[in-house]
């Protein structure tokens, strides 16, 4: 058979069919090929239901700190703001552990959380909760320590004045105050090297 009888015999074909679907069409579903049906798998996780808040009010979590190295740490900071920056987050388990705040690191699914970053940064729109994982640089070595450095009056170890400018615990908590403050890391410490440089020119 040539091009053009197949061309001739094809058009014929469809001559002879509707040109289009009647408004009283069925189809026989017992033409259909089989098939299995298709299942769609489960979600890891269910979703969570939203919380409907009142006007004005905000949604605040719940906040474990955890530690499985030494020293080991499981603080838990109920109703804690959006708000809340991470640098709050250290000062607070750092009161209530003892341990330095330049000592503590928080990661938050396994990645370093920068202290000018807020819970709301971090967490989900329907998260009600949030775990961070601690680091203590040092371990329990930075426990003893401030434990010790308690015995003694924290103003006279500081002193005042210009013996206040030799200490570290002011260049440590002045960082903290200007990250925050800025929310933003990199600026923060920009600035703070721009203090503690001037300060050491004048020596």
């Amino acid at each position: 058979m040539t091009e053009l009888s197949f061309a001739k015999s094809f058009l014929t074909t469809l001559d002879s069919r509707p040109t289009k679907v009647t408004a009283d069409h069925v189809e026989d579903a017992k033409s259909y090929p089989a098939h299995s049906a298709y299942i769609l798998p489960k979600m890891p996780r269910p979703l969570a239901k939203k919380v409907k808040l009142t006007p004005g009010a905000e949604r605040s979590l719940s906040v474990t700190l955890k530690s499985l190295r030494n020293p080991p740490l499981d603080v838990t900071l109920p109703a804690q703001a959006l708000s809340t920056s991470i640098l709050t987050l250290k000062e607070t388990l750092s009161t209530q552990t003892s341990i330095p705040v330049a000592k503590i690191r928080l990661l938050f699914n396994k990645k370093p959380a920068p202290d000018s970053k807020v819970l709301k940064d971090l967490v989900g729109e329907n998260d009600m909760k949030a775990e961070f994982s601690v680091m203590v640089i040092g371990g329990a070595a930075a426990l003893k320590r401030s434990e010790s450095e308690e015995v003694e009056p924290k103003v006279a170890h500081m002193g005042g004045g210009k013996e206040a400018l030799k200490t570290e615990e002011f260049w440590t908590d002045l960082k903290g105050f200007l990250t925050q403050r800025l929310k933003d890391e990199a600026e923060g410490e920009r600035v703070w090297g721009v203090f503690k440089k001037a300060i050491e020119g004048k020596k």
